[in-house]
This record gives C-alpha cells, structure tokens and sequence, in this order.
C-alpha cells in the first residue's frame, strides 16, 4: 500500500517539537511496512517569518518517510479580514501540490489511502480526495478541544463538519477510549474505531543505571507541558509546591516546556518566592534526550491538567521507572488502570488532592515498582506495537 499522511501539526522549520507525536506515529507505521509499501507526508503551515514569496517549500525525499513541507505567508496582504480567506486558498494550494508532488515520487501512482491527523482542514482534504478520485481515508484526533472540559468552545459548524468528515472515514482512529467516546457523543463516529497509543522511545526514555541514583534528588519533582495555563494548570503546581516547601526542605520543582504563558508563569513563580531560593526552576525548552535525564533523575512527574487526550509524558516517565501524580480526567484513568500502581491521581484543581499525593510520593519514593512501570509503558506505547497496530487497521479499511 502507498499511504498519504496529512497531519495539521508536525515538526518544522520554526518549531522541531511541534506535534512530533504525530512524527513518532508516522516514523512507526514507516519502520513496520512490509515489502513495497511507502509512505509520504504533505504538510502545510503558516509562515513565522518573512517568505520571498507567497509559498515556500522544504523538501525530503530521503529518509524512509518521504516529506514536502510548506509555508505560506502570515499576511499575504495586511488586511485582516481578505487574508483569512487567502490564507485558506494558500492552504488548499500547498495541499494540491504535495499531492501532485507526491504522485510524481511514486512514479504516477496515487495513494492507496489517505489519513488525516487532527481535524478540520486535513478531513475536509482527505474528504475530498475521497470523492475525486475514490481513496479512502483514515482520521486520527488527538486534540484536547473534542474532549468535555473544553468541547463547548465547539462550535456548531465544525460540530457538523466533524461529524460528516468522520462517518465519511473509513475509520477513525483516537489515542484513548476516552476521546473516542467524545467524539461520539458528538455525533462523530467511522464504521471502525480504533484506539492505538501514542509512541515512547523506550531506547531513549529508560531508567538510569544501577546506583546511579542521587539521594539529592528524593526530593525533585518534574513538571513538562506546554505553558497553556488555562489547560495545564502550572499556576495550581506553583501554589502547591509554595505550601509544600515549609514542611519538605529542599523540595525542588523543575519546569520544562514553552508557550505563551512563559512569562506569566515565571512572574507569578516569583510573587511566590520560589525562584529566589531555587525552589522552582524554568528549564525551558529541552530536546528530548535531556526531558529524558530529567524524568530518570526525578522523584516523580507531576501533571495537574484540565484536559488530557493521552499524555505522552505521563508514559515517558513510566519508561523511565517514575510515577506520576496526575489528574483524574479524560484518558488518564485509562492509562493509570489498575489505579495506585503506576502512580497516584487526583481531581483536576483539587490543589489540597495534589498536595496530599505529592506528600505521599515524597515520603515513600520506593512504593512503586520501577520495572512495572517500565513494563508496562513498553507494552503499550513501543513503535512496533503501534506501528503494526496502524497497518492492520489500514488493511482493514482499504479491504
């Protein structure tokens, strides 16, 4: 089979992390295809800098995933309201010629079957190809925004454009059960529904070795998101370590992540006092090999989010032989069964929840398993198991 992947985020000039799980998943289903299936990936952004013309395209058609990424310019003409919908038109543009692009790689051949990672635009496209030229197509959404905290911002076309994008699909793919059931409760619902974890680079994200340990560090706690205050709640992280400080001298929060809210973030830390003393510190954005010392190094990870699809971290911490103390919310509880082994978790905003758990791991670091837990996140999340997951659900659908 030959499979097109259009994804709304993935890895780029501007920013090498963004939605890089949606890189992990394709890097998988490329190192379990069988003999004589490709795979290719067109992507289309807006541009965070100056273009010397309308699109501009990257080009790499040399690792095992062929990709043509492209970007086209913020404001094509200064005026607000015309460039919404030129920007639109560069969009489908920078779609229409990867998809050319694409065929020509493959010698003249189209693709077997389309997925579309993150709705809308990618669906609406998939959607398309589908009705043009008769290729079926497979949705994945991992967005935060379907699930019920945060699915009132929803409004009532791209409910009704969800909803037709997804009965059109040959299946829909979700990373929990539980964000396949939000989408179902909107009406949103494939004749197959497949839920595959997201990708842990196990390799990577692994305990460190025998004594290595610091006793240093029974008393670090790890905290990496995005710094989107409102859904990851750092603020509630800050008041609680600023309550916990007094009784657990020593206590350390380190914070990696980027995003819009950093320097709020960072001002309120100090209002606390938690910089001034190296309470808290701000890591800032770290490549993935160092998030990985980090969680091997931690006593735990902490996670006090309002909304969760997956949670990618959560499970790079098991891998590392670390628990977290996590929010009772979306697909967390999933991943968290049984409860009590893998970690410990509370009600979202609970803050007096989230102190009385992080006490607890503090005080009895050594009460969960390190090699359950790594077990455990290999067994759901190494690229070989979701990889071959995806291919059995493609055969699936193009059958």
């Amino acid at each position: 089979m030959r499979i097109l992947h259009l994804p709304k985020w993935y890895p780029h000039r501007y920013d090498d992390q963004d939605g890089d799980f949606i890189g992990r998943h394709v890097a998988a289903i490329a190192a379990a295809a069988g003999p004589g299936a490709q795979v290719a990936v067109v992507f289309a952004a807006v541009a965070r800098g100056p273009l010397a013309s309308f699109i501009e395209e990257d080009i790499d058609r040399t690792g095992p995933v062929p990709t043509w990424r492209y970007y086209y310019r913020a404001r094509p003409t200064g005026w607000g309201p015309l460039d919404r919908l030129l920007k639109l038109g560069l969009w489908l543009a920078c779609q229409r010629r990867g998809y050319r692009a694409v065929r020509r790689h493959w010698g003249g051949a189209g693709p077997d079957l389309v997925h579309a990672h993150i709705l809308l635009r990618t669906g609406l496209a998939a959607w398309w190809l589908k009705a043009r030229h008769g290729i079926p197509y497979v949705v994945t959404e991992q967005w935060t925004l379907y699930l019920p905290a945060r699915v009132a911002q929803v409004g009532w076309g791209r409910r009704w454009l969800t909803r037709a994008v997804v009965r059109r699909a040959g299946a829909l793919h979700a990373v929990s059960q539980a964000l396949a059931d939000a989408l179902g409760a909107l009406g949103a619902r494939a004749p197959r529904t497949a839920v595959i974890a997201n990708v842990v680079d196990a390799a990577l994200f692994r305990p460190v070795a025998a004594g290595a340990d610091n006793p240093d560090h029974a008393r670090r706690l790890l905290h990496v998101a995005a710094y989107h205050d409102r859904v990851k709640n750092l603020s509630g992280v800050l008041r609680v370590v600023a309550a916990l400080r007094p009784a657990w001298p020593g206590l350390c929060l380190r914070v990696a992540g980027y995003g819009p809210d950093e320097a709020a973030l960072r001002r309120y830390a100090a209002e606390l006092g938690l910089l001034a003393d190296g309470t808290v510190e701000f890591l800032g954005k770290l490549p993935h090999a160092a998030v990985a010392a980090e969680m091997a190094q931690a006593t735990a990870l902490v996670s006090f989010s309002r909304a969760e699809t997956f949670g990618v971290v959560l499970l790079e911490a098991r891998a590392c032989g670390r628990p977290v103390v996590a929010t009772r919310m979306g697909s967390v509880p999933e991943l968290f069964a049984p409860e009590g082994a893998f970690g410990l978790l509370v009600a979202p905003d609970d803050e007096a929840a989230l102190a009385g758990a992080l006490a607890e791991v503090l005080a009895r670091p050594g009460q969960f398993d390190g090699a359950r837990l790594r077990a455990d996140a290999e067994a759901r999340c190494s690229p070989a198991a979701v990889g071959t997951a995806f291919w059995a659900l493609y055969a699936e659908v193009v059958s």
